[in-house]
C-alpha cells in the first residue's frame, strides 16, 4: 500500500510539473502573438516585455505572491496576511504517513504550476498597452501586479477566501487569471490613451495592421497547445481512473471550444467585413479557450464547442465595440480575456449544477472591481512619478530604438 501511495504521489507530481511546463510555453505564445500583431518598429520592445515580465512574475510570486495567495494561516476570508518565500512542505513521506488528508503531490510542483499562471495574467496586460508605453513603467507595474494585486484576488477563490466560501466556481481561471489580467489592462489603457493616428477627429477608426501574421498564427497555436496544461493541469491529479478520465474530458472540451471559437469568429467576420479576417480567427481561437476555462469538465464536447463558439462571436463584436469607444487595444486582449472571461464565468451554471448565476456575478464583479481599482491607482502613481507614455516622437520612430536601442528587423530599414 505504501508503495502504491508513493507511486501515485510521483505520478501526480510529474503530471503537475509537465502541465506547468505547458503553461510556461504559453509565454512563448504570447510573445509571438503580440510580436506579430504590432508594427515592426515595436517588435523588440514587446519581446523584451514578455521575457522580462515572466522573470519578474517568477521572482515576485516566490518572494511573497504565493504566500499571499495560499497562506497557511490567513487572517480572515478577505485578507490573507503577508508571508514570504516558500516552506519546505514537499516531503514525499507526507502522503504516506498522513493518510487521505495529506498532500498528494509536491508543494514545489504546486508553486511551479501557480507561478506560470500569474505570468499568464500579466502577459494579457502587455499586448493591450503595446506600442506607446514606457518599458520600465510597465515592468514596475508588473512587480506590483504579480506580488499583490493578482495574489489577493486569487486567494479569494483558489486560496479558500470568501468567494470560494460563497460557492463561486472558476475551475482554471476565466476570472482569476483572464478577467484579472484584462481588468488591469483596461485601467492601463484608459490612463495611457490610444496610439497616435488610431482614431480620426470625427470618430473614424483607422486600422493599424500587425507586421507579421505568420508569427501571430504560430503564437496562437502555441497558446492553444499550452492551454491543455492550463486546463488539464487544474484537475490537479491523474493517478486514478476517475481523475484520468476527467483529464481526458478536459482536453477534449478545451480543444473543441477553441475550434468552435475559430469557426464562429470567422463566420461573423465574413458577415461584418465581407472578408475572412485572420486576426479575428486567431482571437476566436483564444476566445473559445478563455470561455471554456471556467468549467472545462462538466460540459459535453458538443456543448463545449457551443460555449467556445459564443466566445468567438463575442470577441469579434467586442473588438468592434471597443474601437467605437476609442479604447485602443492593439492585440484584442481586453476583448479576448475580459469580455469573454465574463462569458466563461456566466456560462458555468449552464452545465455545473453546483454553480448559480448570482454567485458567478459576485465573483466576476469582485475580481473586476478589485483589479481595476488597484491597477488604476498604481498606473496613476507611476504616471505621476515617471510618466507611463513615451514621447510623440519616440512613438512615431518606434519604441524599439527609444526603449531598447535595437531593431527587430534592421535589414529591412537600413541601406
Amino acid at each position: 500500500m505504501e508503495q502504491l501511495l508513493e507511486l501515485s504521489y510521483a505520478l501526480d507530481t510529474f503530471y503537475f510539473l509537465i502541465s506547468g511546463a505547458l503553461v510556461m510555453w504559453m509565454a512563448a505564445g504570447f510573445a509571438m502573438l503580440e510580436a506579430g500583431l504590432v508594427r515592426s518598429k515595436n517588435t523588440t520592445e514587446i519581446l523584451t516585455k514578455n521575457i522580462a515580465l515572466f522573470a519578474i512574475a517568477c521572482i515576485m510570486y516566490l518572494l511573497c505572491g504565493y504566500g499571499i495567495m495560499y497562506p497557511s494561516d490567513p487572517v480572515n476570508a478577505y485578507w490573507p496576511g503577508l508571508s514570504f518565500l516558500l516552506s519546505p512542505d514537499n516531503e514525499a513521506a507526507a502522503v504516506v504517513v498522513g493518510g487521505e488528508d495529506a498532500p498528494y503531490y509536491s508543494g514545489r510542483a504546486d508553486f511551479f504550476f501557480q507561478v506560470v499562471f500569474v505570468a499568464t495574467a500579466m502577459s494579457i496586460v502587455s499586448g493591450a498597452v503595446a506600442e506607446r508605453m514606457k518599458l520600465w513603467a510597465f515592468l514596475f507595474f508588473a512587480v506590483v501586479f504579480t506580488a499583490f494585486i493578482y495574489p489577493i484576488q486569487g486567494f479569494w477563490k483558489w486560496g479558500g477566501g470568501f468567494l470560494n466560501e460563497a460557492g463561486f466556481q472558476d475551475f482554471a481561471g476565466s476570472g482569476v487569471v483572464h478577467l484579472c489580467g484584462a481588468s488591469a489592462a483596461v485601467a492601463g489603457v484608459l490612463i495611457l490613451g490610444a496610439r497616435k493616428g488610431k482614431y480620426g477627429p470625427n470618430g473614424q477608426v483607422r486600422p493599424i495592421p500587425g507586421a507579421n501574421l505568420p508569427l501571430a498564427t504560430l503564437g496562437t497555436f502555441i497558446l492553444w497547445m499550452g492551454w491543455f496544461g492550463f486546463n488539464g493541469g487544474s484537475q490537479l491529479r491523474i493517478s486514478n481512473v476517475s481523475d484520468a478520465n476527467a483529464v481526458a474530458n478536459i482536453f477534449v472540451n478545451t480543444n473543441m471550444a477553441a475550434a468552435g471559437g475559430v469557426v464562429a469568429a470567422l463566420v461573423v467576420a465574413r458577415i461584418l467585413f465581407s472578408k475572412a479576417d485572420l486576426t479575428m480567427a486567431l482571437n476566436g481561437a483564444l476566445a473559445g479557450l478563455v470561455a471554456i476555462t471556467a468549467e472545462p469538465l462538466a460540459p459535453t464536447a458538443g456543448v463545449a464547442t457551443l460555449i467556445g463558439a459564443a466566445g468567438g462571436i463575442l470577441v469579434v463584436l467586442a473588438i468592434v465595440a471597443l474601437d467605437k469607444l476609442r479604447i485602443d487595444d492593439p492585440v484584442g486582449a481586453i476583448s479576448v480575456h475580459g469580455v469573454v472571461g465574463i462569458w466563461g464565468l456566466l456560462a458555468v451554471p449552464l452545465t455545473n449544477t453546483d454553480a448559480n448565476f448570482s454567485t458567478q456575478l459576485l465573483g466576476m464583479a469582485t475580481i473586476l472591481a478589485w483589479t481595476f481599482i488597484a491597477s488604476i491607482m498604481v498606473w496613476v502613481l507611476l504616471d505621476g512619478i515617471m510618466g507611463i507614455r513615451v514621447s510623440e516622437e519616440d512613438e512615431y520612430e518606434g519604441v524599439d530604438i527609444s526603449e531598447c536601442g535595437m531593431e527587430a528587423y534592421p535589414e529591412f530599414t537600413k541601406g
